[in-house]
């Protein structure tokens, strides 16, 4: 298993910077200047791709699937497959804004969902294949896709390990060594207590293939912390407006919320920093002016054997350190020192 690989121009993976993912999903509203509005947030917070999907209702739902709860309060009255029909992404958009993103410098993915859906995406040259959670037990599918010789970003939500590692076996069985595994909890939005972000440990340890997170909560807090837990790809939804009408819009990010989000996964990877415990250098003056050292509590006169009513411990730090005190005393001073003078060895 490879640690880590290019997506695009871009290496991803262990000891790389981590590849923000700004999920538009359906929050097109199947409006095109919409879509081109949120590649525009994507860009602008400086993520590294943008992503849609990429399904066609008569071949994801029967037309009998019941309802999804979470959805009551969005689509009261309309039916899975009505729903799924009304926010289809027109697939003769997706060579515009696969176009647009080039422009805009930032990457264009979009999650596939049948196999035209890989041909067509393949066609217009993705980095990578993102899999969404619900379409891992479609093997045959998945070992389809992955037999592009794309990337493969699977997310992993409702599944135990022996689903996960069907999923891997597939990707594997195509002879596609490129594999990311998100942790995902299925749930719209997911609340903190059920995020388990020590999940990605288990995955990492399990699958020794990079991982990441594809996340559901409604703030920053979880996929910021995840990079620093190791996540090497982080996927968040987002949308122009909480505000707006469709299934994906009530738990993503805003724009100012998503810019601050890749905002702070560099700051958090800039603070990751090295595992070596040192002094730093820029520390230096610190510890010269603010540690504490042996002081002259008063005058002391050249030939004075030093007592300890004669010294005092207080910084700055340029002095005897404290730990030498029982060295220092009953020393002979060999030049005057001044009261509140650090004392050095070269003074006694």
């Amino acid at each position: 298993m490879k640690n880590k690989f290019r997506i695009g121009e871009q290496m991803v993976g262990e000891g790389e910077p981590c590849f923000v993912i700004c999920d538009a999903g359906a929050n097109h509203d199947r409006k095109l200047s919409q879509a081109k509005e949120l590649i525009d947030v994507a860009a602008e917070a400086r993520a590294d791709a943008v992503k849609f999907q990429t399904y066609s209702a008569e071949t994801l739902y029967s037309k009998k699937t019941p309802r999804f709860s979470y959805l009551d309060n969005i689509t009261a009255g309309q039916s899975t497959y009505d729903l799924i029909k009304s926010i289809e992404l027109p697939r003769e958009w997706q060579a515009e804004l696969a176009d647009y993103s080039g422009r805009k410098g930032i990457m264009f993915l979009s999650t596939p969902f049948d196999k035209e859906a890989v041909d067509e995406l393949y066609a217009l040259g993705i980095p990578a294949f993102k899999w969404a959670s619900f379409e891992i037990v479609d093997l045959p599918l998945l070992k389809y896709a992955s037999g592009k010789g794309k990337p493969m970003l699977v997310s992993t939500g409702m599944c135990n390990l022996a689903d996960i590692q069907e999923a891997v076996d597939a990707v594997l069985s195509s002879g596609n060594m490129d594999i990311i595994l998100l942790h995902c909890i299925s749930l719209y939005p997911t609340v903190p207590g059920l995020v388990n972000l020590r999940m990605m440990d288990t995955l990492r340890e399990a699958f020794q293939v990079p991982v990441g997170l594809s996340d559901h909560t409604t703030g920053i807090a979880v996929p910021v912390a995840a990079v620093a837990r190791g996540a090497c790809v982080i996927e968040k939804h987002f949308t122009l407006s909480r505000k707006l009408k469709g299934p994906d819009h009530s738990f993503a990010l805003e724009p100012p919320e998503l810019k601050q989000m890749v905002s702070s996964i560099r700051e958090v990877e800039q603070s990751l920093g090295s595992p070596l415990k040192r002094m730093l250098p820029e520390e230096e003056e610190m510890a010269k002016l603010g540690r504490r050292s042996i002081i002259a509590r008063a005058d002391i006169r050249s030939g004075t054997r030093i007592t300890e009513d004669m010294v005092i411990i207080k910084r700055p730090g340029y002095g005897i350190a404290p730990k030498f005190l029982n060295v220092v005393l009953g020393r002979e001073v060999r030049k005057d020192i001044e009261a509140d003078d650090a004392i050095t060895w070269d003074m006694i």
